[in-house]
């Protein structure tokens, strides 16, 4: 590894001259300082990570929490765009990433334990039981985090706007003359709660009958559970004409549910996703969701993690909130027509 005693010997300067021109001091000439930049670049030169952060203390690596239940792991489509858009910022700021869990070989961690260990300047929390104790020791810590979609007191968070997604799914399939609305939701999390909150406003202000058989918990991005629920709610003497589901992969499930009873999307049945991941656009029809945006909402977490890291004192916790946008396929039918012309 090419060191600063190296570059001052092929410069024939001293290392605190090189030093300073790697550092930018400007009580050096121009040419010396060029010379050194030009030297240092041709020998493939980096800064010991060790001896910046002793000089330092900072280490300029964030740390990831990511424990996904659904053991999609990065190939969750939705998470794995938050986490690829948070690592490529954090490059573009200095940072590096580290992934933080309770196992490194044999050895069991706490995930405070593991970030001090890690020595990482702050935490993202994208994917965790959030109310989990160790979870709330790490986020109670000397160590600055940001949390995705849950908000701690007095911390910061990035939050999907998902009321506000799931009142403009509600919304729209009222539009299109939908009185009979089943909702399969994910898990009782934060993030259903609020999606619930949307939906059940939406349908307020529709006019629109909630009967309790019409709302089943499923579980996110899991297919066999959205097709229990989906075939429970079309055997019902009163079956809905629109489902909404947990997510988008989730919708898969009950699509394979629909064609076991010989049922089509939409004449039969129209269905709304969530998240509009590719995989939703290429399905035929394409499938009407929300696209959460999944990219912004890591740029949004990094900036802010790396704002409380580098400027503690000015910073202020705050719930930073991103929206999305109706994406409108071919899978719900319009029935306000057919409404229309029965009244005349």
């Amino acid at each position: 590894m090419v060191t600063i005693k190296d570059i001052s010997k092929a410069c024939n300067v001293s290392t605190t001259t090189v030093s300073k021109a790697l550092n930018g001091y400007k009580d050096i000439s121009d040419k010396t300082r060029d010379l050194v930049l030009k030297t240092a670049r041709e020998m493939h030169y980096f800064p010991n990570a060790a001896a910046r952060q002793l000089k330092t203390n900072m280490s300029h690596n964030i740390g990831v929490l990511f424990v996904d239940e659904t053991n999609s792991g990065l190939a969750h489509e939705y998470f794995s765009t938050i986490l690829n858009s948070a690592k490529e910022e954090s490059e573009k700021l200095g940072y590096d990433i580290t992934f933080i869990s309770k196992n490194m070989g044999r050895k069991n961690f706490s995930y405070l334990d593991h970030a001090r260990y890690r020595k990482v300047d702050g935490v993202l929390i994208a994917c965790v039981n959030y109310k989990n104790q160790e979870v709330i020791n790490l986020v109670n810590s000397e160590i600055p985090t940001i949390s995705i979609d849950y908000a701690y007191d007095n911390r910061s968070s990035v939050m999907s706007n998902n009321i506000e997604g799931a009142y403009e799914l509600t919304k729209f399939l009222i539009e299109k003359g939908h009185k009979k609305i089943a909702f399969i939701h994910g898990e009782r999390t934060s993030v259903t709660e609020k999606r619930l909150n949307g939906f059940f406003r939406a349908c307020k202000e529709g006019g629109i009958l909630e009967k309790k058989e019409w709302v089943l918990e499923a579980k996110f991005h899991d297919t066999k559970s959205s097709a229990e629920a989906t075939e429970k709610l079309m055997k019902l003497a009163d079956p809905p004409t629109a489902i909404m589901y947990p997510d988008d992969f989730a919708y898969l499930g009950g699509l394979n549910a629909l064609e076991k009873l010989n049922l089509s999307v939409p004449d039969d049945v129209s269905v709304v996703g969530y998240d509009g991941v590719k995989l939703a656009q290429v399905l035929r029809p394409k499938l009407t969701t929300y696209y959460q945006d999944a990219e912004m909402i890591g740029i949004k977490s990094v900036r802010k993690l790396v704002e409380i890291i580098e400027q503690p004192k000015f910073c202020v916790p705050e719930q930073i909130m991103v929206s999305g946008r109706l994406l409108v396929g071919g899978t719900v039918k319009d029935l306000s027509n057919k409404r229309n012309t029965s009244k005349k």
